[in-house]
C-alpha cells in the first residue's frame, strides 16, 4: 500500500470497475430490496441535500446488497419542464432569437439536444459520490415508456370523471406565463405599504375606509367585507358602496375570514385575484345575482403579463385610462386619481409576505384561468388510510401527523402548465368546444368516427411535472407494461426525501400507486432533515454560504471559490459582503477531502428528521479518520504479509488482548446493524468510528505488539490472525458508508484474511455471533490495563513528565484480583506504560510523595522525587494561570453587555458562553494542579 492516504488515487477508479463490472445491477433472484431515487432535474447540478440523502440511499443499498438482498437502486432524472425551458430558451435568446421564432416542434428539438449534450452533469456527479446505482435501468421522466404511462394515467383518470377541466385561481408566473406550484413560489418578508381607501356608501350616509397593500387590484373587487360581530358596521349589511373609479356599485357582507384588529376591520375582496378572497366570495356568491355583479363577481383584470386589461366584446369594466398599463404602473395612477379626488386618506409603512417565483423572482399574481385539474378527494382517501393503518411508515413517526394536515385539507391538483417542455396534454378540440381525450388523434377519430378533415387542435399545455414524478416508483419498472421487473420490486422498500415534498411528491405517489397498482408504492418513508451550514443558516446563494459537495471531494481555492460564489450576483454591494466573508471563513480556500470523509460526515449528522449543521471541521476529522484507518492497515500488513497467519488455524493461542478486541468487535456489529435498520446513521457511524479509532487503532494494536514480540509462535499467529480478521471485518462494517478506501484496503487484506473475492461490495455484512460477543474473563482484564495505563499517562501530562522516561509505580489498596491481574497482565503495564519496577506496598507502609491515581479501590503511586523540577513547573502552572485569569474578564465583560447579548447572533452568544465555561474549568484544574505540586 502507498504510504499515505490519497483519495483522489482510488476513487474514480473503483468507481469505473464496479460499474463496468456490473456490481450496481439487480439480480434475478433473491428478495428485493428497491429504492427509487428522487429525480433530480435534469438542469440540476449535486447540492449539499442530494450529496446527503443520496450518502443514505446508497449506504442503505449497499448494506442490504451485502444482507444478499437482490437490491435495485433505481436511477433517473426529472424533465423539469419550467427550470429546462428556461435554460434552453436562454441559449436561443443569446442568438437574438426566442422560442416563438423557431415554433413549437423546432423548440422541442432544441432542448432534446440540449438535454443528450449537457444534461447529464448531475449524474456524473451522482457517480462521484460512488452512488450504487443500477444504471442500466437509467429513466427520464420524458422518455417513451415513461411518456406512454403518463398518457395512460391522464386518459384513465379523465374517463372516470377524476381529470376535469376548469377555471380556477392559479399561481401565475407573468414572466413564464404559466401556472406554477406553491413549491415554486418563495414568499419572504418584504418592506411596503398600506393604503387606506375610502369606498363611498352609496346612501350618501358618508364611506368605509378600507386597507390594501395591492390598490390596483380594486377595478376587479366585487365587495366589501367585515366580520359579523364587528359592532363597528353591523349596521351597513346589505348597503353597497361605490367602487371608486369604475362607477360600480358593490355589496357590504359579513365573513368570519375579516380580522376585525388588521387594518379597519374593512377588506375588499377581489375573488379572481386572491385565494382567500376566492374562498370568501364562494361562501358568498348568490349576493353577485341579487346585486347585479358583472361575471358572478369573478373580474379579471389583468393579462397573462399582468397588466391591465383591456375591454372587449366580454369586458366593459375598466376605465380606459388604466388599460394596458403593467400592475405596478396601474398601482401609482390609481393611488393619484384616489387622492385626487379625496377618497385616499393615508399611506402607511407595512411589512408584508410578497410570493415570487423561485425562478423569475417576478411577483405572482392570482390569476383565474382555465386549467386541467386532478379531483383529488377520492384518491386521497385510500392515501389518508394505507398510513392509517400502517401499510405505510413515516420514520420519524411524527411526520405522519403533517401527511394527514395535508391530506384532511386538500383541494383539486392544477395538473396544467403553460409551456412547451413535458407532457403534452392528450387532449384535442373542435371547433364547437368539445373536447376528445385519447391517446392520439388518429385514435380519436376512429373511437368517435370523425372524418380526416374534420377540424381538431390538440390542447397546447403541458402536465406539470410533479404528475409524471407521482407515477415515478412504478413507471419506472416498465408500467403500464406488466413486467417482470414490476413484479420483483413493487411495492419499493423506503423512499428517502426531505420533508418539504410531502405533499408534492410522497403523497402524490402514494394515492396514484394506490389507484394504478392496488399497492401502496413504499413501505417506509425516511424523513431526513435540511443541511443548513455551521450556524444552523439555510444555505443559499445570497448569504455566500453555499458549499458545493464536489469542492469538498477534489478542493478547490481561494480565489475559484470567490468566483464561484459571487457569480450571478446582480447587487455589487452583496457580491462584495460574500467576497469578504469567503475570504475570512476560508483564506486558503478549501481542501481536498474525497468522498469517504464527506459521506462519513453526513452519516454521522443523519440523526432521523433533524436539520443538520455542517461544519467542515468535521469533515476534516474524518478525513483523519480515514488516513488513521489507512496507517492501522499499513501497519497489519506490514506485521502479516508473508506470514504465517494462522488463517485455518486450530491449535493457535489468543491473548487476553485478542479476545477482548473479537469481543468488542461482535458488540459493534449488533450495534451497526441495529442502527442502520433503525435509520440511525449517526450510531452506526459512531459505533463504527470508536471501535476503529480507539479500541483496534489505538489499544488493540498497541497491545497486540507485545504479542507479536513474543516467543510464541502460536500466540504470534493467533494475533496474526486475529488483526486481519479483525480489520477485515471492520472494513465490511464500514463499506456501505465508506466504499472507497474499504474496498481499497479490503483487496490486500482479505486474501491475507482467508477471503478472496473480486469485490467486498458482494461479501456478506457482518452478523453477530452470539458466542463471541461477550468474554466475561478477557473483557474486564483489559478494561482493568485500560484504566491502569490511562491513569498512568493522565499523571504524566499532569506532571508535564516525558512519555518516553521509564516510571517506577507503587501499588497500594489492591485486592486479590488485582494482584491476580498484574501478574498476568504485568507485560501490558510495562510496555505500554513505560514502566520498570511495579512495587507493591505493604498494609501500613509509608508512601512517599508521589502522584496518585485510581483504578477501583487500588492507589497508583508515582513517586515524585527527582522526576520533575519543581520550581520550573510551578513557574509554567503559574504563567498559564495569570493568562487565563487575563482573558476571563473580558469574556466575562462581552456576555455582560446587553448590547452584545441582545444583538448578537445566539450561536455567536452560545460559542462565548462556552469559551468562558472552558477557561473557567482550565482554571480550576491549573490551580488544583498548582496546589498539589506545590505540597510535594
Amino acid at each position: 500500500m502507498d504510504k499515505t492516504y490519497s483519495p483522489h488515487a482510488i476513487e474514480q477508479r473503483w468507481y469505473q470497475l464496479w460499474e463496468d463490472s456490473g456490481y450496481f445491477a439487480a439480480k434475478s433472484e433473491g428478495e428485493s430490496y428497491c429504492i427509487m431515487i428522487p429525480p433530480p432535474n435534469v438542469t440540476g447540478s449535486l447540492h449539499m441535500g442530494h450529496a446527503f440523502q443520496d450518502t443514505i440511499m446508497d449506504a442503505l443499498t449497499r448494506y442490504h446488497r451485502m444482507k444478499g438482498y437482490n437490491t435495485l437502486w433505481q436511477p433517473g432524472t426529472d424533465h423539469a419542464g419550467i427550470a429546462t425551458q428556461m435554460v434552453v430558451e436562454r441559449i436561443i435568446n443569446a442568438d437574438g432569437k426566442t422560442r416563438h421564432d423557431l415554433g413549437r416542434e423546432a423548440f422541442i428539438e432544441k432542448v432534446w439536444e440540449w438535454k443528450e449534450e449537457s444534461g447529464g452533469t448531475i449524474t456524473r456527479q451522482l457517480r462521484r459520490m460512488g452512488s450504487s446505482l443500477d444504471w442500466e435501468k437509467e429513466r427520464f421522466t420524458m422518455d417513451d415508456g415513461m411518456s406512454d404511462a403518463v398518457q395512460e394515467v391522464f386518459i384513465k383518470l379523465y374517463e372516470e370523471g377524476l381529470i376535469y377541466r376548469g377555471k380556477r385561481l392559479v399561481n401565475w408566473d407573468p414572466v413564464l406565463h404559466t401556472a406554477v406550484s406553491d413549491l415554486e413560489v418563495l414568499s419572504e418578508e418584504e418592506n411596503g405599504s398600506m393604503w387606506y381607501m375610502r369606498y363611498p356608501l352609496t346612501n350618501g350616509t358618508g364611506h368605509l375606509l378600507v386597507a390594501t397593500t395591492r390598490p390596483e387590484t380594486m377595478l376587479g373587487d366585487a365587495a366589501v367585507a367585515i366580520h359579523p360581530d364587528d359592532e363597528r358596521y353591523k349596521h351597513l349589511l346589505g348597503e353597497f358602496v361605490e367602487l371608486p373609479l369604475t362607477g360600480r356599485r358593490i355589496p357590504i357582507i359579513a365573513d368570519e375570514y375579516v380580522d376585525p384588529e388588521f387594518g379597519t376591520g374593512c377588506v375588499k375582496i377581489t375573488p379572481a385575484h386572491d385565494f382567500n378572497d376566492y374562498e370568501v366570495w364562494s361562501r358568498h356568491k348568490q349576493i353577485s345575482a341579487i346585486a347585479d355583479l358583472p361575471h358572478g363577481g369573478l373580474i379579471n383584470i389583468f393579462t397573462v403579463d399582468a397588466a391591465i386589461r383591456g375591454n372587449d366584446d366580454e369586458y366593459s369594466l375598466i376605465p380606459e385610462a388604466y388599460t394596458d398599463l403593467d400592475r405596478f404602473e396601474a398601482r401609482k395612477k390609481i393611488v393619484a386619481d384616489l387622492d385626487a379626488q379625496g377618497l385616499l386618506e393615508k399611506v402607511a409603512d407595512h411589512k408584508l409576505m410578497v410570493p415570487r417565483g423561485d425562478r423569475t423572482g417576478a411577483v405572482i399574481e392570482p390569476l383565474l384561468t382555465n386549467q386541467w385539474y386532478v379531483k383529488i378527494a377520492p384518491l386521497a382517501k385510500p392515501a389518508i388510510e394505507a398510513v392509517e393503518t400502517g401499510a405505510i411508515k413515516f420514520v420519524p413517526d411524527n411526520w405522519k401527523n403533517t401527511y394527514f394536515e395535508w391530506m384532511r385539507n386538500i383541494q383539486d391538483w392544477c395538473i396544467s402548465r403553460q409551456i412547451w417542455w413535458g407532457h403534452r396534454i392528450p387532449a384535442w378540440y373542435d371547433d364547437q368546444g368539445n373536447t376528445y381525450v385519447g391517446h392520439s388523434e388518429a385514435e380519436i377519430r376512429a373511437t368517435h368516427g370523425l372524418a380526416a378533415d374534420y377540424p381538431l387542435k390538440q390542447d397546447e399545455d403541458v402536465l406539470d411535472t410533479w404528475f409524471s414524478s407521482a407515477l415515478w416508483p412504478f413507471s419506472t419498472l416498465g408500467w403500464p407494461e406488466q413486467t417482470p421487473e414490476l413484479a420483483k420490486h413493487y411495492p419499493t422498500s423506503v423512499l428517502v426525501t426531505g420533508f418539504d415534498i410531502i405533499f408534492f411528491w410522497v403523497a402524490r405517489m402514494i394515492m396514484m400507486g394506490l389507484k394504478f397498482q392496488g399497492e401502496v408504492p413504499f413501505k417506509e418513508v425516511y424523513i431526513h432533515g435540511l443541511v443548513r451550514d455551521a450556524e444552523g443558516q439555510k444555505m443559499s446563494k445570497s448569504k455566500g454560504n453555499v458549499l458545493d459537495p464536489i469542492d469538498i471531494i477534489d478542493g478547490i481555492d481561494l480565489e475559484d471559490l470567490v468566483a464561484k460564489r459571487v457569480s450571478g450576483m446582480m447587487q455589487p454591494h452583496l457580491a462584495k459582503k460574500i467576497e469578504q466573508a469567503t475570504r475570512k471563513q476560508f483564506p486558503d480556500g478549501i481542501q481536498s477531502f474525497g468522498t469517504d470523509a464527506l459521506r462519513f460526515t453526513f452519516a454521522s449528522l443523519a440523526s432521523t428528521g433533524r436539520d443538520i449543521r455542517f461544519d467542515l471541521q468535521r469533515t476534516e476529522g474524518y478525513r483523519n479518520f480515514c488516513n488513521k484507518l489507512w496507517n492501522a492497515a499499513r501497519y497489519v500488513l506490514m506485521n502479516t504479509e508473508g506470514q504465517d497467519n494462522g488463517v485455518d488455524c486450530a491449535e493457535c493461542r489468543y491473548s487476553p488482548a485478542d479476545r477482548w478486541i473479537k469481543a468488542r468487535l461482535q458488540q459493534t456489529i449488533s450495534a451497526t446493524n441495529e442502527a442502520i435498520t433503525s435509520y440511525r446513521f449517526d450510531l452506526a457511524a459512531q459505533a463504527i468510528y470508536e471501535f476503529t479509532w480507539n479500541e483496534y487503532c489505538d489499544w488493540y494494536l498497541e497491545l497486540a505488539k507485545i504479542s507479536l514480540q513474543s516467543d510464541d509462535a502460536l500466540l504470534q499467529r493467533g494475533t496474526r490472525q486475529t488483526l486481519l480478521k479483525v480489520l477485515e471485518t471492520v472494513l465490511r462494517l464500514a463499506h456501505p458508508i465508506m466504499p472507497f478506501i474499504t474496498e481499497e484496503i479490503w483487496q490486500r487484506v482479505g486474501p491475507l484474511a482467508g477471503v478472496t473475492a473480486a469485490t467486498i461490495m458482494l461479501q456478506p455484512y457482518p452478523e453477530l455471533d452470539i458466542e463471541d460477543a461477550i468474554d466475561p474473563i478477557a473483557e474486564p482484564q483489559i478494561e482493568w490495563v485500560k484504566e491502569f495505563i490511562l491513569g498512568i499517562r493522565r499523571i504524566r501530562g499532569e506532571m508535564n513528565i516525558a512519555p518516553g522516561k521509564p516510571l517506577n509505580v507503587l501499588l497500594q489498596n489492591g485486592n486479590a484480583n488485582d494482584q491476580v491481574y498484574l501478574q498476568e497482565l504485568g507485560n501490558y503495564l510495562r510496555k505500554l506504560g513505560r514502566l520498570e519496577i511495579i512495587t507493591w506496598l505493604n498494609p501500613g507502609d509509608n508512601a512517599p510523595e508521589s502522584a496518585i491515581a485510581l483504578v477501583g479501590n487500588m492507589k497508583i503511586l508515582i513517586p515524585m522525587a527527582g522526576l520533575i523540577d519543581k520550581d520550573a513547573e510551578l513557574a509554567r502552572l503559574e504563567k498559564e494561570i495569570q493568562r487565563i485569569e487575563k482573558e476571563l474578564p473580558r469574556i466575562e465583560g462581552k456576555l455582560g453587555n446587553a448590547a452584545f447579548v441582545d444583538k448578537a447572533p445566539p450561536e455567536v452568544i452560545e460559542k462565548e458562553r462556552e469559551k468562558l465555561a472552558g477557561l473557567q474549568s482550565s482554571l480550576k484544574n491549573l490551580n488544583e494542579q498548582f496546589a498539589k505540586i506545590k505540597a510535594l
